[in-house]
Protein backbone atom coordinates (compact mmCIF):
# COMPACT_ATOMS: atom_id res chain seq x y z
CA UNK A 1 0.00 0.00 0.00
CA UNK A 2 2.68 2.62 0.89
CA UNK A 3 4.92 1.77 -2.39
CA UNK A 4 1.64 1.97 -4.50
CA UNK A 5 1.54 5.49 -2.50
CA UNK A 6 5.02 6.51 -3.15
CA UNK A 7 4.65 5.36 -6.94
CA UNK A 8 1.22 7.54 -7.62
CA UNK A 9 2.98 10.87 -5.60
CA UNK A 10 5.73 10.15 -8.11
CA UNK A 11 3.63 10.24 -11.16
CA UNK A 12 1.27 13.29 -10.18
CA UNK A 13 4.76 15.00 -9.84
CA UNK A 14 6.08 14.15 -13.16
CA UNK A 15 2.97 15.51 -14.74
CA UNK A 16 2.63 18.68 -12.95
CA UNK A 17 6.31 19.61 -13.49
CA UNK A 18 7.37 22.05 -15.73
CA UNK A 19 9.49 21.33 -18.64
CA UNK A 20 12.87 22.01 -18.43
CA UNK A 21 13.73 24.92 -20.13
CA UNK A 22 16.89 26.11 -22.02
CA UNK A 23 18.26 30.10 -22.74
CA UNK A 24 20.26 31.06 -25.44
CA UNK A 25 21.84 34.42 -25.94
CA UNK A 26 21.12 35.83 -29.53
CA UNK A 27 21.12 38.67 -31.50
CA UNK A 28 18.65 40.60 -33.69
CA UNK A 29 19.17 43.29 -36.78
CA UNK A 30 16.46 45.64 -36.98
CA UNK A 31 15.16 45.59 -40.50
CA UNK A 32 17.32 48.73 -42.15
CA UNK A 33 19.53 49.05 -39.03
CA UNK A 34 23.23 48.10 -38.58
CA UNK A 35 22.78 47.76 -34.75
CA UNK A 36 22.50 44.40 -33.13
CA UNK A 37 20.13 43.79 -30.54
CA UNK A 38 20.92 41.59 -27.98
CA UNK A 39 18.23 39.13 -27.37
CA UNK A 40 17.63 36.05 -24.83
CA UNK A 41 15.48 33.03 -25.94
CA UNK A 42 13.94 30.49 -23.93
CA UNK A 43 12.72 27.43 -25.28
CA UNK A 44 11.44 24.17 -23.56
CA UNK A 45 13.10 21.23 -23.68
CA UNK A 46 12.79 19.12 -27.28
CA UNK A 47 12.96 19.55 -30.88
CA UNK A 48 9.37 21.14 -31.80
CA UNK A 49 8.62 23.06 -33.41
CA UNK A 50 7.01 25.03 -31.31
CA UNK A 51 4.49 28.55 -31.47
CA UNK A 52 6.86 31.46 -30.29
CA UNK A 53 6.28 34.76 -29.01
CA UNK A 54 8.08 38.02 -29.29
CA UNK A 55 8.16 39.73 -25.52
CA UNK A 56 8.88 43.69 -26.02
CA UNK A 57 9.77 45.22 -22.71
CA UNK A 58 8.30 48.09 -20.99
CA UNK A 59 10.54 51.67 -20.87
CA UNK A 60 12.42 50.56 -18.21
CA UNK A 61 14.20 48.10 -20.58
CA UNK A 62 16.11 44.76 -19.23
CA UNK A 63 18.73 46.56 -17.24
CA UNK A 64 19.22 47.04 -13.44
CA UNK A 65 16.44 49.16 -13.28
CA UNK A 66 13.94 47.58 -15.25
CA UNK A 67 10.43 46.03 -13.92
CA UNK A 68 11.44 42.23 -14.63
CA UNK A 69 7.50 42.02 -16.50
CA UNK A 70 9.44 40.02 -19.42
CA UNK A 71 10.78 37.42 -17.33
CA UNK A 72 7.97 37.10 -15.54
CA UNK A 73 5.75 36.63 -18.10
CA UNK A 74 8.27 34.28 -20.15
CA UNK A 75 8.55 31.95 -16.49
CA UNK A 76 4.83 31.61 -17.85
CA UNK A 77 4.80 31.08 -21.63
CA UNK A 78 7.83 28.88 -21.50
CA UNK A 79 5.89 25.78 -19.63
CA UNK A 80 2.96 26.43 -21.94
CA UNK A 81 5.33 24.95 -25.12
CA UNK A 82 5.96 28.61 -26.27
CA UNK A 83 9.66 29.68 -27.55
CA UNK A 84 10.35 33.44 -26.21
CA UNK A 85 12.54 35.64 -27.38
CA UNK A 86 13.10 38.85 -25.39
CA UNK A 87 15.97 41.71 -27.42
CA UNK A 88 16.64 44.64 -25.99
CA UNK A 89 15.82 47.81 -27.89
CA UNK A 90 17.53 50.58 -25.11
CA UNK A 91 21.04 49.74 -24.40
CA UNK A 92 22.33 49.91 -27.98
CA UNK A 93 20.80 52.97 -28.21
CA UNK A 94 22.56 54.55 -25.20
CA UNK A 95 19.38 54.08 -22.92
CA UNK A 96 20.93 51.10 -20.86
CA UNK A 97 18.27 52.61 -17.80
CA UNK A 98 15.62 53.08 -19.96
CA UNK A 99 12.95 56.14 -21.05
CA UNK A 100 10.64 56.05 -18.17
CA UNK A 101 12.11 59.35 -16.75
CA UNK A 102 14.83 59.74 -19.37
CA UNK A 103 15.09 63.60 -20.71
CA UNK A 104 12.61 64.24 -23.60
CA UNK A 105 15.59 64.58 -26.12
CA UNK A 106 16.36 61.07 -25.51
CA UNK A 107 12.88 59.65 -25.75
CA UNK A 108 12.27 59.54 -29.65
CA UNK A 109 15.67 57.12 -29.99
CA UNK A 110 13.53 54.30 -29.00
CA UNK A 111 9.76 55.27 -30.00
CA UNK A 112 7.69 52.41 -30.78
CA UNK A 113 7.48 52.73 -34.31
CA UNK A 114 11.26 52.40 -33.92
CA UNK A 115 10.90 49.31 -31.60
CA UNK A 116 8.51 48.07 -34.02
CA UNK A 117 11.49 47.11 -36.48
CA UNK A 118 12.95 45.79 -33.92
CA UNK A 119 9.65 43.68 -33.48
CA UNK A 120 10.23 42.53 -37.20
CA UNK A 121 14.08 41.74 -36.62
CA UNK A 122 13.23 38.95 -33.92
CA UNK A 123 10.44 37.85 -36.28
CA UNK A 124 13.43 37.41 -39.04
CA UNK A 125 15.42 35.36 -36.48
CA UNK A 126 12.65 33.35 -35.01
CA UNK A 127 12.12 32.20 -38.34
CA UNK A 128 15.64 30.99 -39.11
CA UNK A 129 15.28 28.56 -35.67
CA UNK A 130 14.32 24.64 -36.40
CA UNK A 131 12.66 24.41 -33.43
CA UNK A 132 10.21 26.97 -34.58
CA UNK A 133 6.62 27.21 -36.16
CA UNK A 134 7.39 29.95 -38.75
CA UNK A 135 3.64 30.54 -39.13
CA UNK A 136 3.18 30.41 -35.49
CA UNK A 137 4.80 33.14 -34.26
CA UNK A 138 2.81 36.27 -31.40
CA UNK A 139 4.22 39.24 -30.44
CA UNK A 140 3.26 40.90 -26.62
CA UNK A 141 4.34 43.84 -24.32
CA UNK A 142 3.71 46.43 -21.59
CA UNK A 143 3.14 49.61 -21.52
CA UNK A 144 5.80 51.01 -24.07
CA UNK A 145 6.15 47.50 -25.54
CA UNK A 146 2.62 47.33 -25.82
CA UNK A 147 2.44 50.41 -28.04
CA UNK A 148 5.36 48.77 -29.41
CA UNK A 149 2.91 46.02 -29.99
CA UNK A 150 0.03 48.23 -31.70
CA UNK A 151 3.05 49.82 -33.79
CA UNK A 152 4.19 46.38 -35.16
CA UNK A 153 0.43 45.64 -36.40
CA UNK A 154 -0.74 48.91 -37.58
CA UNK A 155 -1.89 49.20 -41.48
CA UNK A 156 0.17 52.01 -42.29
CA UNK A 157 0.47 53.32 -45.88
CA UNK A 158 2.20 51.81 -48.52
CA UNK A 159 5.33 54.12 -47.79
CA UNK A 160 5.52 51.93 -44.27
CA UNK A 161 8.56 50.19 -44.44
CA UNK A 162 7.08 47.17 -42.57
CA UNK A 163 4.45 47.34 -45.22
CA UNK A 164 5.72 43.78 -46.50
CA UNK A 165 6.73 42.26 -43.93
CA UNK A 166 3.30 42.78 -42.04
CA UNK A 167 1.50 41.18 -45.03
CA UNK A 168 3.35 37.64 -43.43
CA UNK A 169 4.38 38.73 -39.97
CA UNK A 170 2.73 38.09 -36.50
CA UNK A 171 0.27 35.63 -35.73
CA UNK A 172 -1.46 37.51 -32.89
CA UNK A 173 -0.57 40.16 -30.56
CA UNK A 174 -1.33 40.84 -27.12
CA UNK A 175 -0.88 44.44 -25.23
CA UNK A 176 -1.01 45.29 -21.64
CA UNK A 177 -1.79 48.74 -20.88
CA UNK A 178 -0.27 50.39 -24.42
CA UNK A 179 -0.63 54.12 -25.21
CA UNK A 180 -3.38 54.46 -27.76
CA UNK A 181 -3.00 57.98 -27.45
CA UNK A 182 -0.95 58.16 -30.75
CA UNK A 183 -1.45 57.85 -34.35
CA UNK A 184 -1.72 54.41 -35.23
CA UNK A 185 -2.41 53.99 -39.11
CA UNK A 186 -6.07 54.93 -39.30
CA UNK A 187 -6.37 56.05 -36.15
CA UNK A 188 -5.87 59.39 -34.50
CA UNK A 189 -6.30 61.16 -31.29
CA UNK A 190 -7.13 64.39 -31.10
CA UNK A 191 -5.49 66.57 -28.25
CA UNK A 192 -6.54 70.07 -26.75
CA UNK A 193 -3.95 72.36 -28.01
CA UNK A 194 -3.53 74.65 -24.61
CA UNK A 195 -3.72 71.41 -22.71
CA UNK A 196 -1.80 68.70 -24.28
CA UNK A 197 -2.80 65.57 -21.82
CA UNK A 198 -6.15 66.12 -22.88
CA UNK A 199 -7.85 64.30 -25.64
CA UNK A 200 -10.91 65.89 -27.09
CA UNK A 201 -11.67 63.58 -30.12
CA UNK A 202 -11.20 60.13 -31.45
CA UNK A 203 -10.85 59.35 -35.24
CA UNK A 204 -10.41 56.66 -37.28
CA UNK A 205 -9.69 53.14 -37.49
CA UNK A 206 -6.93 50.98 -36.21
CA UNK A 207 -6.96 47.99 -38.51
CA UNK A 208 -4.59 45.07 -36.96
CA UNK A 209 -2.95 42.95 -39.27
CA UNK A 210 -3.78 40.11 -36.78
CA UNK A 211 -6.03 39.32 -33.72
CA UNK A 212 -5.36 41.39 -31.16
CA UNK A 213 -5.75 41.63 -27.37
CA UNK A 214 -5.39 44.76 -24.81
CA UNK A 215 -5.26 44.59 -21.34
CA UNK A 216 -5.48 47.67 -18.66
CA UNK A 217 -6.84 49.03 -15.98
CA UNK A 218 -9.35 51.22 -15.39
CA UNK A 219 -7.05 53.75 -13.15
CA UNK A 220 -4.29 53.76 -15.47
CA UNK A 221 -3.32 57.24 -14.98
CA UNK A 222 0.11 56.66 -17.39
CA UNK A 223 -1.45 55.34 -20.59
CA UNK A 224 -5.87 55.48 -19.95
CA UNK A 225 -8.00 52.74 -20.94
CA UNK A 226 -10.34 54.96 -22.65
CA UNK A 227 -8.51 55.41 -25.64
CA UNK A 228 -7.76 51.75 -25.92
CA UNK A 229 -11.46 50.98 -25.45
CA UNK A 230 -12.41 53.35 -28.27
CA UNK A 231 -9.58 52.53 -30.52
CA UNK A 232 -10.76 48.49 -29.96
CA UNK A 233 -14.19 49.75 -30.11
CA UNK A 234 -14.26 51.25 -33.62
CA UNK A 235 -11.48 48.61 -34.96
CA UNK A 236 -14.38 45.36 -33.93
CA UNK A 237 -16.90 47.95 -35.85
CA UNK A 238 -14.89 47.46 -38.73
CA UNK A 239 -14.75 44.31 -38.71
CA UNK A 240 -11.23 43.73 -37.73
CA UNK A 241 -10.39 40.92 -34.94
CA UNK A 242 -9.65 42.89 -31.81
CA UNK A 243 -10.91 43.06 -28.03
CA UNK A 244 -10.51 44.06 -24.48
CA UNK A 245 -10.49 43.54 -21.12
CA UNK A 246 -10.39 46.90 -18.77
CA UNK A 247 -9.93 45.59 -15.44
CA UNK A 248 -11.87 47.96 -12.62
CA UNK A 249 -10.09 49.45 -9.64
CA UNK A 250 -6.59 48.47 -11.45
CA UNK A 251 -3.64 50.34 -12.38
CA UNK A 252 -0.76 50.28 -14.56
CA UNK A 253 1.55 47.56 -14.72
CA UNK A 254 -0.63 45.41 -12.77
CA UNK A 255 0.78 42.07 -13.79
CA UNK A 256 3.22 41.90 -10.39
CA UNK A 257 2.78 41.90 -6.40
CA UNK A 258 4.46 45.47 -5.93
CA UNK A 259 2.44 48.10 -3.50
CA UNK A 260 0.63 51.02 -5.53
CA UNK A 261 3.11 54.07 -5.92
CA UNK A 262 3.04 57.30 -7.81
CA UNK A 263 6.62 58.62 -9.33
CA UNK A 264 6.98 62.24 -10.06
CA UNK A 265 9.65 61.95 -12.44
CA UNK A 266 8.10 59.90 -15.10
CA UNK A 267 7.38 61.17 -18.42
CA UNK A 268 3.71 61.05 -18.85
CA UNK A 269 1.97 62.67 -21.53
CA UNK A 270 -1.04 62.14 -20.17
CA UNK A 271 -0.88 63.86 -17.27
CA UNK A 272 -0.92 67.94 -16.73
CA UNK A 273 2.75 69.16 -16.82
CA UNK A 274 4.33 66.17 -18.71
CA UNK A 275 4.98 64.53 -15.48
CA UNK A 276 3.91 61.69 -12.54
CA UNK A 277 2.46 58.20 -13.00
CA UNK A 278 1.16 55.65 -11.06
CA UNK A 279 1.89 51.97 -10.92
CA UNK A 280 1.42 49.05 -9.05
CA UNK A 281 0.46 45.30 -8.94
CA UNK A 282 -3.10 43.83 -8.63
CA UNK A 283 -3.61 40.14 -7.26
CA UNK A 284 -6.92 39.54 -9.01
CA UNK A 285 -6.00 41.34 -12.41
CA UNK A 286 -2.82 39.56 -12.78
CA UNK A 287 -4.17 36.11 -12.05
CA UNK A 288 -6.84 37.23 -14.74
CA UNK A 289 -4.22 38.14 -17.16
CA UNK A 290 -2.71 34.53 -17.23
CA UNK A 291 -5.45 33.21 -17.95
CA UNK A 292 -6.07 35.84 -21.07
CA UNK A 293 -3.04 34.84 -22.26
CA UNK A 294 -3.32 31.44 -22.01
CA UNK A 295 -6.59 31.62 -23.97
CA UNK A 296 -5.91 34.03 -26.55
CA UNK A 297 -2.26 32.58 -27.31
CA UNK A 298 -3.53 28.95 -27.75
CA UNK A 299 -6.36 30.17 -29.62
CA UNK A 300 -4.29 31.88 -32.33
CA UNK A 301 -0.69 30.01 -32.27
CA UNK A 302 -1.43 26.35 -31.18
CA UNK A 303 -2.67 24.17 -34.02
CA UNK A 304 -6.11 22.68 -33.44
CA UNK A 305 -6.20 19.52 -31.32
Amino acid sequence: MVLRRLILALAVVLLVAPAKAEEHQLSVTPPGWSIALPATLIKPEGDGPFPAIVLLHDCSGLGPRGSGAPRRWANELVPQGYVVLIPDSFTPRGLPNGTCTAPVEYIGAGAPFIRALDAYGALVLLRTLPYVDPQRIGVMGGSHGGSTALAALATLEAADPLAGAKRNGFAAALALYPSCSFRLGGWNVTRDRDEPHRVVDYKGVYQPVAPLLVLTGALDDWTPAEPCRAMVEASRAAGHKADIVVYPGVHHAFDNTSSVRYIAERNNGNAPGGKGATTGGNVRAWADAKQQVQAFFARHLKPAQ
